[in-house]
């Protein structure tokens, strides 16, 4: 069940390191060359978002690696 959860919080994470890099540097361009302000990088909202992707992925990962802990290899393997 641990796999599978570790499995889920990466996956969000992964979302969080590219949310947060697309929105960086979309916010960049927009301020330097669209409202000609400086750039703001506030690391508040990073490790909010941080805290708040765990969160996701813990909590709608518990109940598929519960399911998925509780199968038969074999079972779960095998095509119908």
């Amino acid at each position: 069940m641990t796999q599978f959860l570790m499995e889920a919080v990466v996956l969000c994470e992964t979302g969080r390191i590219l949310g947060i890099g697309l929105g960086l540097g979309g916010a960049h361009l927009l301020a330097v060359y669209l409202l000609h302000l400086p750039p703001a990088y506030p690391l508040d909202w990073a490790l909010i978002a941080l805290a708040i992707c765990s969160l996701v992925g813990l909590v709608f990962g518990s109940y598929p690696a519960w399911k998925a802990a509780h199968l038969d290899p074999i079972e779960a393997l095998r095509y119908e």
